[in-house]
């Protein structure tokens, strides 16, 4: 038997708390990511022993970090692009809807480009017959995935705040500080993460503050309208 078709503002209403879940969930795997990934060899080994550094400190982290962390990270992201874009609504402006997709995908896209850089390293050995890791190949992956993580998707990640502050600023969907906060984040990490690149952390602590709010405010309509509370897909 087919079920009846659920009410469009119980629908609605299950967008922002999906979009606010699925914030909060990249940005912890985010940040979980980044601290797999932190990991740095004390200084003056030689290769032999960087290499044997890697292999029995970093390649445990570096493997949970890539091959589980990262994946649902971005998708989580993703979940959250999208549910975001639903509540703009129709305050969504053709240029600036283009540049908050566009941004959001490229972040998605640099972010796995990075873990997958550094995955590589754990993937290459574990095929038959593969040469042994040199300390060249570890470190031009390392800094392959560094630059797609710190420089590219920091970049990407800054447009998508810039982008998704001006639409709220317009449309006041979000609270005013947290616009001023965003332009403010976008900037320092637009110009400074060449010099301090934990700065890439600002940007999932500004979603789960966003997610947070979002999570608010559904719960506040539905204490508004407790006939919509009690649908189980809530």
């Amino acid at each position: 038997m087919t079920a009846p078709a659920q009410p469009a503002s119980v629908r609605e209403r299950r967008a922002p708390r999906s979009a606010g879940l699925a914030g909060i969930a990249f940005s912890l795997l985010f940040v979980v990511y980044a601290v797999l990934l932190a990991a740095r060899p004390p200084a003056g080994l030689t290769e032999a022993g960087l290499v044997d550094w890697f292999e029995t400190t970093a390649k445990g982290p570096i493997t949970v970090a890539t091959l589980y962390v990262a994946p649902f990270a971005g998708i989580a992201f993703l979940w959250f692009l999208a549910v975001v874009r639903d509540r703009i609504g129709t305050n969504e402006d053709r240029f600036l809807s283009t540049v908050f997709l566009g941004s959001g995908l490229l972040f998605v896209a640099m972010f796995w480009a990075s873990a997958a850089a550094v995955a590589s390293l754990v993937a290459a050995n574990r095929l038959d017959g593969a040469p042994p890791l040199s300390a060249t190949t570890l470190e031009t992956f390392r800094s392959l995935s560094f630059s797609f993580l710190f420089v590219l998707a920091a970049r990407a990640a800054a447009v998508f705040m810039i982008v998704t502050s001006t639409i709220a600023l317009r449309s006041a969907i979000f609270p005013r500080w947290l616009v001023i906060a965003g332009y403010v984040i976008a900037l320092v990490m637009l110009l400074s993460l060449a010099l301090l690149q934990w700065i890439v952390l600002l940007f999932p602590g500004w979603v789960f503050v966003l997610s947070l709010i979002i999570l608010n405010n559904e719960i506040g309509v539905v204490r508004a309208d407790p006939s919509g509370a009690s649908d189980p897909a809530l």
